[in-house]
Order: structure tokens, then sequence, then C-alpha cells
């Protein structure tokens, strides 16, 4: 009897502890946009995933790494697609440390394609101390971990505004209607104007936020093309084998049926 009104209690804190944490999510809808790589056919906008990559390493990689990245995978099918020379420009922009050498040593070098992204911090501490105690999660597979996926990031970015009124807020933390708690310690990262686009696209920023989302969402996956095409030959495949053995076992049967 013991076991049961302790099995009874543990239910119920359970279930006060999910609907004061449901309490504290953000009650605001996330904002949704039509994304071009969601869907069967999805597949990812070419100049909005170089203009992410700006975005990005002008403005979030002060903060925020990409280690599961590696700079050939910006000039590779499916992605940025920048050309070679243009991936090794951008690699030759960081340096890695590499070795040991023939002496033993380790030593510093330019960055190579086959290299990961080079991040702002050496190590988990720095970016904490850097960071005011709260640690810069790695952006990699940032949309795929965030429930709300790409919605989630880009409601985010575009979340920043004044409180409301009576709303306290601590010293290095900033009000944003999609947080949880609408609290948030980064500061807002992205205002008009904040990178001069390449390709002279006004620099506004809601257009930053869907790009760096879009080069964000390839990230998390780089394959998704890929991925989509294999699907679509492998259902044409399929239907196609299964008209085949229709006709087939239609022909078999006729003939059995003529015998008999």
């Amino acid at each position: 009897m013991k076991n049961i009104f302790k099995s009874i209690f543990f239910i119920l804190l359970f279930s006060i502890n999910v609907i004061s944490s449901k309490a504290e999510e953000s009650s605001h809808k996330l904002l949704s946009e039509s994304w071009s790589f969601k869907g069967f056919f999805g597949k990812f906008d070419r100049s909005s995933l170089q203009r992410g990559y700006q975005v990005y390493s002008e403005v979030c990689a002060a903060c925020h790494s990409m280690k599961y990245l590696s700079y050939r995978n910006l000039s590779e099918p499916g992605g940025p697609e920048f050309s070679e020379k243009q991936a090794k420009i951008i690699a030759s922009q960081f340096e890695v440390i590499d070795g040991p050498n023939n002496d033993g040593e380790m030593f510093t070098r330019t960055a190579r394609l086959s290299d990961n992204f080079v991040g702002p911090y050496e190590n988990e501490r720095a970016a904490i101390a850097a960071n005011g105690g709260a640690y810069p999660p790695d952006m990699s597979v940032l949309v795929k971990a965030r429930q709300g996926g790409a919605d989630y990031i880009y409601s985010v970015l575009m979340g920043y505004e004044d409180p409301p009124e009576g709303f306290n807020l601590d010293d290095g933390v900033y009000y944003n209607k999609y947080m949880s708690g609408n609290k948030i310690m980064m500061a807002e990262p992205l205002t008009d104007n904040s990178v001069t686009y390449m390709d002279n696209t006004p620099a506004t920023k809601e257009q930053m936020a869907k790009d760096v989302v879009t080069f964000l969402a390839w990230s998390a996956e780089p394959h998704l093309e890929a991925r989509h095409k294999m699907g679509f030959r492998a259902i044409i495949y399929l239907i196609i084998i299964s008209i085949l053995v229709y006709f087939s076992m239609k022909k078999l049967w006729s003939r059995i049926e003529t015998k008999v």
C-alpha cells in the first residue's frame, strides 16, 4: 500500500513540474516562414546560403562555433556551393594548431579545406568566462536541437523588444517574447545593415535572419537535397517495379484461368 501511495505522489510531483515548466514557456506562437528547404521536394536557396554564411561569419562567429562543419563543405554540392578557390580563401583567414612536428612541438598554420571551422574560443571555460557565465551553444546542428527548428531560431532572432511595464530584467539579460520565460542572455545580434551583402541585397533584420537560419538549417542537414533525390528515385523505382509485378501476375493468372 505504501508503494502505491509513493507512486501516486511521484506521479503528481512530476505532473506539477511539467505544468509549471509549460507555464514558464513563451505563450507567443512561433513565426512561421515558407522555407524553401521544407517538404519532400525542398531544396536550399544558394544565394540565401551564401548570404547566411556571411551573416554567421560577421556576426554569429564572434561567440558561436560550428565545429562539425569543415571549410570544404562550403564548396560541396547541395550547400552554399562557393567555388573551391573561394572556399580556400575563406579557410586561409583562420589559423589552426597542428602537430606535433619532427621536434615534437605543436605549431600554428593556416587552415585548409579539410579543417573544421575554427571556433572563437580555445575551450568551453573561456567561452563561459567571456559571456558572463552563459555558454554560447555550437550552431552546427542548432536547428535540429531546438523544438520548432528553423521557425524557432528565426522567431528568437526577431523576438527582441522592450519589456512590458513591470517586467524586471537583471543586468545582461534581455527581453525576447519567444524565449522560455521571455528572458535571454544574448544581446540582440541583428539590426538593419549589420552586414553589407556582397550581392547588394538589402540587409534588413528580417532578411539577415532568414538567410542565417537557412544556412543553419543546411549545416544541420548538409545532405538534405541528396537524400530527397535518392528518396524520389526510390519511389519511382518502387512504382515501376509494382507496375511490372502487377502486369506479370495478371498475365500469369490469365494463363492459369485459361487452362482451368
